[in-house]
Protein backbone atom coordinates (compact mmCIF):
# COMPACT_ATOMS: atom_id res chain seq x y z
CA UNK A 1 0.00 0.00 0.00
CA UNK A 2 0.80 3.63 -0.76
CA UNK A 3 1.22 5.96 1.83
CA UNK A 4 1.89 10.07 2.40
CA UNK A 5 3.77 10.39 5.39
CA UNK A 6 2.60 12.93 8.11
CA UNK A 7 5.46 12.79 10.17
CA UNK A 8 9.13 11.87 9.98
CA UNK A 9 8.99 7.58 10.43
CA UNK A 10 12.64 6.14 12.03
CA UNK A 11 13.35 3.53 8.83
CA UNK A 12 10.78 4.63 6.35
CA UNK A 13 11.01 8.57 5.36
CA UNK A 14 10.71 12.01 5.52
CA UNK A 15 6.66 14.14 6.28
CA UNK A 16 5.55 14.44 2.66
CA UNK A 17 7.19 11.47 0.97
CA UNK A 18 4.77 8.28 -0.81
CA UNK A 19 6.50 5.35 0.78
CA UNK A 20 5.14 1.51 0.09
CA UNK A 21 4.59 -0.56 3.08
CA UNK A 22 3.13 -3.57 4.36
CA UNK A 23 -0.69 -3.44 3.97
CA UNK A 24 -0.61 -4.26 7.72
CA UNK A 25 1.89 -1.58 8.98
CA UNK A 26 -0.21 0.87 6.94
CA UNK A 27 -3.49 -0.61 9.12
CA UNK A 28 -2.50 -0.98 12.27
CA UNK A 29 -0.21 1.41 12.79
CA UNK A 30 0.72 4.17 10.30
CA UNK A 31 -2.87 5.54 9.69
CA UNK A 32 -4.36 4.80 12.91
CA UNK A 33 -1.75 7.01 15.01
CA UNK A 34 -2.01 9.56 12.14
CA UNK A 35 1.43 9.28 10.99
CA UNK A 36 0.58 9.07 7.53
CA UNK A 37 -2.59 8.90 5.09
CA UNK A 38 -3.42 6.16 1.90
CA UNK A 39 -1.29 7.99 -1.00
CA UNK A 40 -4.89 9.15 -3.18
CA UNK A 41 -5.62 11.88 -5.52
CA UNK A 42 -7.95 13.54 -2.74
CA UNK A 43 -5.52 13.01 0.10
CA UNK A 44 -2.26 14.16 -2.15
CA UNK A 45 -4.13 17.29 -2.54
CA UNK A 46 -5.18 17.88 1.40
CA UNK A 47 -1.52 17.01 2.68
CA UNK A 48 0.02 20.29 -0.46
CA UNK A 49 -3.15 22.46 1.23
CA UNK A 50 -2.22 21.12 4.86
CA UNK A 51 1.80 20.94 4.49
CA UNK A 52 2.30 24.31 6.38
CA UNK A 53 0.08 23.42 9.17
CA UNK A 54 1.53 20.32 9.93
CA UNK A 55 5.13 21.03 9.54
CA UNK A 56 4.23 23.63 11.75
CA UNK A 57 3.13 21.33 13.85
CA UNK A 58 5.86 18.85 13.48
CA UNK A 59 8.58 21.89 14.60
CA UNK A 60 6.97 23.03 17.64
CA UNK A 61 6.61 19.21 19.18
CA UNK A 62 10.16 18.77 17.89
CA UNK A 63 11.50 21.94 19.84
CA UNK A 64 8.86 20.35 22.97
CA UNK A 65 10.79 17.23 22.31
CA UNK A 66 14.50 19.20 22.52
CA UNK A 67 13.56 20.83 25.62
CA UNK A 68 12.87 17.30 27.38
CA UNK A 69 15.78 15.03 25.98
CA UNK A 70 18.17 18.06 27.45
CA UNK A 71 17.00 17.27 30.96
CA UNK A 72 17.25 13.28 30.26
CA UNK A 73 21.16 13.81 28.06
CA UNK A 74 23.67 11.68 29.71
CA UNK A 75 21.62 11.27 33.26
CA UNK A 76 22.11 7.71 34.83
CA UNK A 77 19.10 5.99 36.46
CA UNK A 78 19.61 3.44 39.20
CA UNK A 79 17.27 -0.23 38.59
CA UNK A 80 17.84 -2.29 41.41
CA UNK A 81 16.70 -6.01 40.48
CA UNK A 82 17.26 -9.70 41.79
CA UNK A 83 20.18 -11.42 40.44
CA UNK A 84 22.44 -14.54 40.78
CA UNK A 85 25.96 -14.49 41.29
CA UNK A 86 26.65 -14.52 38.07
CA UNK A 87 24.93 -11.16 37.06
CA UNK A 88 21.96 -12.67 35.48
CA UNK A 89 19.06 -11.12 36.23
CA UNK A 90 15.87 -13.25 37.50
CA UNK A 91 13.68 -11.34 35.00
CA UNK A 92 14.54 -8.51 32.81
CA UNK A 93 14.51 -4.88 32.49
CA UNK A 94 11.74 -3.32 29.66
CA UNK A 95 11.37 -0.35 28.06
CA UNK A 96 8.35 0.51 30.76
CA UNK A 97 10.89 -0.01 33.93
CA UNK A 98 13.27 2.26 32.59
CA UNK A 99 10.62 4.70 31.58
CA UNK A 100 9.31 4.60 35.05
CA UNK A 101 12.82 5.45 36.48
CA UNK A 102 13.96 8.09 34.29
CA UNK A 103 10.26 9.83 35.23
CA UNK A 104 11.23 9.67 39.04
CA UNK A 105 14.54 10.95 38.61
CA UNK A 106 14.36 13.59 35.81
CA UNK A 107 10.67 15.10 37.46
CA UNK A 108 8.72 14.49 33.86
CA UNK A 109 7.25 12.29 32.03
CA UNK A 110 9.02 10.01 29.30
CA UNK A 111 6.81 7.54 27.85
CA UNK A 112 8.24 4.26 27.10
CA UNK A 113 7.37 4.57 23.56
CA UNK A 114 10.45 6.68 23.59
CA UNK A 115 12.95 4.32 24.52
CA UNK A 116 14.57 1.99 22.12
CA UNK A 117 16.08 -1.42 22.56
CA UNK A 118 16.40 -4.06 20.81
CA UNK A 119 16.36 -6.27 23.08
CA UNK A 120 15.53 -5.97 27.38
CA UNK A 121 18.55 -5.79 29.57
CA UNK A 122 19.16 -9.24 31.59
CA UNK A 123 22.22 -8.52 33.55
CA UNK A 124 23.47 -6.54 36.13
CA UNK A 125 25.60 -3.50 34.94
CA UNK A 126 25.90 -0.34 32.99
CA UNK A 127 24.02 -0.09 30.05
CA UNK A 128 23.61 2.89 27.26
CA UNK A 129 19.81 3.00 26.19
CA UNK A 130 18.61 5.61 23.42
CA UNK A 131 15.97 7.74 24.22
CA UNK A 132 13.70 9.58 21.67
CA UNK A 133 11.09 11.52 22.59
CA UNK A 134 10.74 12.94 19.13
CA UNK A 135 11.94 11.32 15.83
CA UNK A 136 14.26 13.81 15.19
CA UNK A 137 15.74 13.99 18.70
CA UNK A 138 17.93 11.32 20.08
CA UNK A 139 19.70 11.16 23.50
CA UNK A 140 21.58 8.87 25.49
CA UNK A 141 21.36 7.54 28.69
CA UNK A 142 22.79 5.30 31.23
CA UNK A 143 20.97 2.63 33.04
CA UNK A 144 22.69 1.15 35.98
CA UNK A 145 21.29 -2.29 36.94
CA UNK A 146 22.22 -3.37 40.60
CA UNK A 147 21.24 -5.69 43.12
CA UNK A 148 21.24 -3.19 45.88
CA UNK A 149 22.21 0.65 46.21
CA UNK A 150 25.82 -0.25 47.07
CA UNK A 151 26.34 -2.08 44.15
CA UNK A 152 24.94 0.65 41.80
CA UNK A 153 27.66 2.94 43.71
CA UNK A 154 30.05 0.34 43.14
CA UNK A 155 29.37 -0.41 39.24
CA UNK A 156 29.24 3.51 39.04
CA UNK A 157 32.92 4.04 40.43
CA UNK A 158 33.55 1.62 37.33
CA UNK A 159 34.16 -1.77 39.52
CA UNK A 160 33.38 -4.59 37.96
CA UNK A 161 31.14 -6.97 39.94
CA UNK A 162 30.12 -10.06 37.20
CA UNK A 163 31.93 -12.71 35.83
CA UNK A 164 34.10 -15.01 37.50
CA UNK A 165 34.85 -14.65 41.05
CA UNK A 166 38.61 -14.74 40.57
CA UNK A 167 38.32 -11.36 38.16
CA UNK A 168 36.56 -9.31 40.99
CA UNK A 169 39.55 -7.00 41.96
CA UNK A 170 38.68 -6.42 45.92
CA UNK A 171 38.26 -10.49 46.18
CA UNK A 172 41.91 -10.62 44.37
CA UNK A 173 42.74 -8.04 47.15
CA UNK A 174 41.59 -10.06 49.89
CA UNK A 175 42.81 -13.01 48.85
CA UNK A 176 46.45 -11.58 48.56
CA UNK A 177 45.75 -10.04 52.52
CA UNK A 178 45.33 -13.05 53.52
CA UNK A 179 48.24 -15.12 51.80
CA UNK A 180 50.56 -12.22 52.94
CA UNK A 181 48.98 -12.53 57.07
CA UNK A 182 49.98 -15.84 56.88
CA UNK A 183 52.73 -15.94 55.34
CA UNK A 184 54.26 -13.39 57.90
CA UNK A 185 52.52 -15.74 60.80
CA UNK A 186 54.72 -19.09 59.49
CA UNK A 187 57.89 -16.68 59.37
CA UNK A 188 57.44 -15.61 62.90
CA UNK A 189 56.64 -19.37 63.90
CA UNK A 190 60.11 -20.59 61.28
CA UNK A 191 61.96 -18.24 63.52
CA UNK A 192 60.68 -19.41 66.66
CA UNK A 193 61.35 -22.87 66.38
CA UNK A 194 64.55 -22.15 64.60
Amino acid sequence: MDVILLERVPKLGHMGEVVKVKDGYARNFLLPRGKALRASDANKAKFERDRAQLEARNAAARDHASVEAAKLDGQTFIIIRQAGESGQLYGSVSPRDIAEAASAAAGMTVDRNHIQMETPIKAIGLHKVTVMPHPEVTVSVTVNVARSADEAAAQARGDVLTGPVSDRAEVRAAAQAIFEEAAAENAVEDEAQG
